[in-house]
């Protein structure tokens, strides 16, 4: 995959500004301003600042009134109107202290101040859309914000990021957002970035961030692990499409670590009559699939039946059966051994005839010319 390879949005966004009516009781979220459960063009894709791949908030000038490790939270936000603290209206999300000008002639503070969080993805990637939710910051959310990214390997300190050799790549300019609201932004960089900055004008608070991209891994560290899940998500493995997402995100199943309860994992509705459900794969690159794992774990009452795996050499190569129609137990760790597999660039698992699973796991390595073209884009997109 190259750069022209990457997505290109050009759908206009909603956008919302000012503030939201006081919390008017009942339902937190029934005015709350969002592009409904479709989202936002980009949102199909990975959040690389999910936890689970390793993300965290690593620092922040200001944290007074609510925690900087809320704004990676994977839930909504949640609100209690009721929920009081020593230090005022607890908050889910991050929240600054009011900003103040230089006295009392000048109240309000200069137009450059403005508070920030530093945060380091999960997953090193290319960003293609960023999301500022203020849910239930209604009258104190910032007036503005703006988010900064760079690419830095390694794990440096918020010293060494903040140093002044590195360099910080806008991608989105300071804009005017709206209280209690999902706050989009398109980004069309064609760049991997490891940490973002996110800036809050002047001050306010913010309830979650998500960072929607594609995974871009480093191959030195996948050429000296050797063999590897050449589907994962932390390794560049993709969902490309799938048959059925009503209950849960087929994304969930290359996630890293087993599932902790059943929306952890994918699962579809009930299918009726004839046909099945199924979850296409784009892999790191080309690679030889030598073991694979199907985990059904929290599924019990509602694993799919038998599962069947495919694999296809390039965009429009040939489906190859990987593994035949298979038997499949509830809340299961399923291992198979695969014989002869030849080089696939892209998986697809069906399964009979509806249902869900947990995990996919497909160890290999990757072809030589899958590791060429590997290193190349990673080199091509660090710039």
């Amino acid at each position: 995959m190259t750069t022209a390879d990457l997505p290109r949005y050009t759908a206009d966004l909603p956008r919302y500004t000012g503030d939201a009516a006081p919390y008017p009781g009942g339902d937190p979220y029934a005015d709350y301003r969002t592009p409904g459960p479709a989202g936002f063009p980009f949102t199909h894709l990975p959040d690389l600042a999910d936890r689970r791949l390793g993300a965290g908030v690593i620092a922040a000038n200001d944290e007074f009134f609510a925690e900087r490790e809320n704004l990676l939270t994977p839930a909504p936000a949640h609100f209690d109107p009721e929920a009081f603290g020593h230090k005022g209206k607890i908050m889910d999300g991050w929240e600054t202290r009011r900003r103040r000008g230089t006295d009392g002639d000048h109240p309000f503070p200069a137009d450059g101040d403005h508070d920030w969080a530093l945060i380091r993805l999960g997953a090193p990637g290319v960003i293609h859309g960023i999301v500022v939710d203020t849910a239930h910051f209604r009258g104190n959310y910032p007036q503005s914000v703006s988010v900064e990214a760079a690419c830095v390997e390694g794990s440096p300190s918020p010293a060494e990021l903040l140093a002044g050799e590195v360099t910080w790549t806008p991608l989105v300019p300071r804009t005017a957002i709206g209280g209690h609201a999902a706050n989009g932004f398109l980004v069309d960089t064609g760049r991997r970035f490891t940490h973002l900055r996110l800036n809050q004008h002047p001050d306010g608070g913010v309830a979650r961030l998500r960072v929607h991209g594609e995974v871009v891994p480093a191959p030195d560290w996948l050429a000296a692990l050797g063999t590897f899940d050449v589907a994962a998500l932390e390794n560049g493995g993709r969902v490309e499409d799938a048959s059925d997402r009503f209950y849960s995100s087929p994304t969930h199943t290359i996630q890293p670590g087993r599932s902790r309860k059943m929306d952890d994992g994918w699962e579809t509705r009930r299918r009726r009559g004839t046909g099945n459900d199924w979850v296409r794969y784009r892999l790191t690159e080309r690679s030889v699939i030598r073991a694979v794992e199907i985990d059904t774990g929290c599924l019990k009452g509602n694993s799919a039946g038998w599962a069947a795996l495919f694999g296809r050499d390039g965009e429009r190569g040939d489906w190859t059966e990987l593994l035949p129609r298979t038997r499949l137990q509830p809340d299961t760790v399923h291992r198979f051994l695969l014989a002869d597999a030849p080089p696939v660039t892209h998986v697809r698992i069906d399964i009979f005839p509806d249902g869900g699973i947990a995990r996919l796991r497909l160890h290999g390595s990757l072809t030589a010319d899958g590791m060429r073209r590997l290193g190349a884009r990673h080199d091509e997109l660090s710039g």
